[in-house]
């Protein structure tokens, strides 16, 4: 339920995270997920049962949360289960670390895309995540997504079946990135695609708090006032902004294995 209210509606999002990630944010906020520190082996037959499970609790999609380094099996699911009548959309939910071959495996079988844009400055990618590269390849990727992705639509209650949506998680002192971020997803896409920017960093005992200080305190209210406002002046319209204290740990999901045993 905790997605942007177009991707989670009433009914909810039928998230499918995936062991592991391709990053090593060091503020993960999945940490015992993307670490792979939890989690359950099962079949492509099995995980199209699942999509297919989720599609008969009336999901309004299936949403694929780290799934970059399961591609080749997820394709094969989603192929199998689209033969046995998975119709509700596919949501390709990811940190935006993409490569461009692995994004062409996906064309036709993933309708709206949902990746981050996590840095502009490649120093800042290399300390926190350990990939130096990022900026650019993210670049790069939501150009792909937005081409596949073509215009954006919606059902009749609102819900998105076709579209991008980039997040960006503000970080502590992190306020000039997310402007560089913000001018650059605008000026390149303007209304094309959607943006959705969070203040729900939450800094967990994973957190190396000697090596990283300045990811100690959660985000200033007036820095993401600021951002917002920001945005706005620029002429941005449709985005997804929070509102209220959202920086604490109910927004991370405990993974108990439901639905998956």
């Amino acid at each position: 339920m905790w997605e942007e209210p177009c991707i989670s509606g009433k009914e909810g999002s039928g998230t499918v995270f995936f062991t592991g990630c391709n990053l090593r944010c060091v503020y993960c906020q999945n940490y015992d997920l993307s670490r792979s520190k939890i989690g359950m082996e099962i079949t492509e037959a099995r995980l199209a049962e699942i999509f297919l499970k989720l599609q008969d609790k009336k999901a309004n999609n299936i949403n694929l949360v780290t799934p970059t380094h399961f591609i080749p099996q997820i394709i094969r699911a989603l192929q199998a289960a689209k033969t046995q009548g998975l119709c509700i959309p596919v949501v390709y939910n990811s940190s935006g670390y993409e490569s461009f071959n692995t994004l062409k495996k996906l064309e036709g079988l993933v309708d709206i895309y949902l990746p981050d844009f996590k840095y502009w400055s490649g120093e800042k990618a290399r300390r926190y995540s350990e990939a130096a590269d990022y900026p650019d390849i993210a670049v790069k990727a939501i150009e792909e997504m937005t081409r596949q992705a073509g215009k954006t639509r919606f059902d009749e209650r609102g819900i998105m079946t076709k579209g991008v949506i980039v997040r960006h998680l503000l970080l502590p002192g992190g306020l000039s990135e997310a402007k560089r971020i913000v001018r650059y997803l605008y000026e390149t896409y303007g209304n094309q695609i959607y943006l959705s920017l969070m203040n729900q960093y939450t800094p967990l005992d994973s957190l190396n708090k000697e090596k990283f200080p300045e990811l100690t305190r959660k985000v200033r209210k007036k820095d993401y006032e600021r951002l917002i406002h920001y945005a706005i002046n620029l002429g941005v319209e449709y985005a997804f902004i929070q509102e209220g204290e959202t920086a604490k740990e109910s927004f991370i999901p405990d993974f108990t294995l439901e639905g998956v045993m």
